[in-house]
């Protein structure tokens, strides 16, 4: 199951975590949310990156700098092997009710195309999905170790910053355990017809995606998001909407305070009227885009 795990690592962050490969520079986008004595900097990352992306801009440096706390979705120093092979045993295992009941025929037909469905038939569908969904990628060559939140979290620690973590990664196996049945196997159905007809937008985004990452285009990143709450409603919901409304309450606590703070989380987090951006400037924090 090593792919698995590798994939669980990759995807934290669900299903935000997009990826770039290539020796490009990047400026992908930062905003501040500002009241009379509060900072707190909210920057969407991708989790598994290629080793030659150079990401990091001396905006970006100047914040982390400055920042006396940082904040990340999961915090990935716990993703031992241990650890997610425990969280998958518990939570995206299936094998009274395997995938060859739950999928329809023509699904499993072209599921058995990329992988040996015998070796996964245990699996949950969601579990099923983000390995699907990650191979590719890191087949690639990104890697979780070099995306920006496993350097920045290094980066964090060498300058003995406080570290936070909005959640725990059995959290967010449990987000997708909790999803229903219909809306589990929908984003499996997705992932396959995915790998089988070319890329679709909010799942393994296309080239295209990664590069308006890159350069901070947010008009290219949207439909993602909107093709995800239209296509499947209740994925949107638990894996975008409501964890967007529970970490813009807890960033309006934050503003209680004072300093200056960075959050690093998942891209399409910072995409739409759900997004974090969106959410603060409506609870009448000025927000701000730096970058």
């Amino acid at each position: 199951m090593r792919w698995l795990r590798r994939a669980v690592l990759a995807a934290a962050g669900l299903i935000s975590g997009l990826s770039i490969s290539g020796a490009a520079a990047a400026a992908p986008a930062l905003w501040v949310v500002r009241d009379a004595d509060s900072e707190i900097y909210l920057f969407g990352t991708l989790h598994a990156l290629d080793p030659a992306t150079r990401w990091r801009t001396p905006a970006y440096d100047a914040v982390l700098a400055r920042a006396g706390t940082v904040w990340f979705e999961a915090d990935l120093d716990t993703a031992d092997p241990r650890t997610i092979g425990r969280i998958l045993d518990t939570y995206g295992k299936d094998p009274d009710r395997p995938l060859s009941r739950k999928l329809s025929a023509q699904d499993l037909e072209a599921l058995g195309r990329h992988v040996d469905v015998a070796r996964i038939d245990h699996l949950r569908p969601w579990a099923a999905a983000l390995m699907l969904s990650m191979q590719p990628m890191l087949g690639r060559g990104a890697r979780v170790e070099a995306g920006a939140d496993m350097t920045v979290t290094r980066a964090a620690r060498r300058s003995a910053k406080t570290v936070r973590a909005f959640e725990t990664l059995e959290d967010q196996a449990r987000l997708f355990a909790g999803l229903s049945e219909r809306a589990e196997v929908q984003y499996l159905s997705d992932v396959i017809r995915q790998r089988s007809q070319g890329p679709k937008l909010g799942l393994r985004p296309a080239p295209s995606l990664e590069q308006a990452w890159a350069a901070g285009d947010l008009a290219r990143l949207g439909p993602a998001v909107g093709e995800l709450r239209d296509e499947n409603p209740g994925l949107y919901e638990a894996l975008l909407k409501r964890r967007n409304l529970q970490w813009a309450e807890q960033l309006a606590g934050e503003m209680s305070g004072a300093g200056v703070e960075l959050v690093n989380v998942g891209a399409l987090h910072m995409v739409g009227e759900h997004g974090l951006p969106a959410l603060l400037a409506a609870r009448g924090f000025a927000v701000e885009r730096v970058q």
